[in-house]
Formats: structure tokens, C-alpha cells, sequence
């Protein structure tokens, strides 16, 4: 079994099944989050980046190359 390294980012991918997704889907999509609620907390504290950037905006619309960090993880959005 893997164990991340503490501290360790790790790659998760999402595929676009339409022109984009939303960031709070994203974030549900991943298994980041459980709940949009979860996902709307998060953001809105400020713990979540799109492309390094502090996103507040859980509406957000991310298309393929984008990509989220939250919690030592890396989310890459894909065609």
C-alpha cells in the first residue's frame, strides 16, 4: 500500500464530460469534499487555489488545464 510522504502533493485528474465544471462540483467530484456545503465552507475560507490563485468563487468555471489545490492535494482538470 502507498503512503504519501508528509507534506507530499498528490495528482488527481477530472474529466470533462462537458465545456466545463464548477469549481464546488469539482472539489464533490474529487472526493474532496463530501458535501457542497463542505466544499462552499472551504472555499469561501479561503483554502482553495485555482491555477495559485486564492479562489472565493464556488460558481467558478474551470475548463480543461486548470487545475485546484486544497489540503496537499492537486486536482487537474482534462478534456
Amino acid at each position: 500500500m502507498y503512503l504519501p510522504i508528509e507534506g507530499e502533493k498528490k495528482m488527481l485528474t477530472i474529466k470533462l464530460k462537458e465545456e466545463y465544471i464548477k469549481l464546488g462540483q469539482a472539489l464533490k467530484a474529487a472526493g474532496l469534499v463530501d458535501t457542497g456545503a463542505e466544499a462552499k465552507f472551504a472555499i469561501q475560507d479561503g483554502q482553495v487555489k485555482v491555477n495559485a490563485e486564492t479562489e472565493y468563487q464556488r460558481g467558478k468555471k474551470l475548463h480543461a488545464g486548470d487545475q485546484i489545490f486544497y489540503q496537499n492535494e492537486t486536482i487537474e482538470i482534462t478534456e
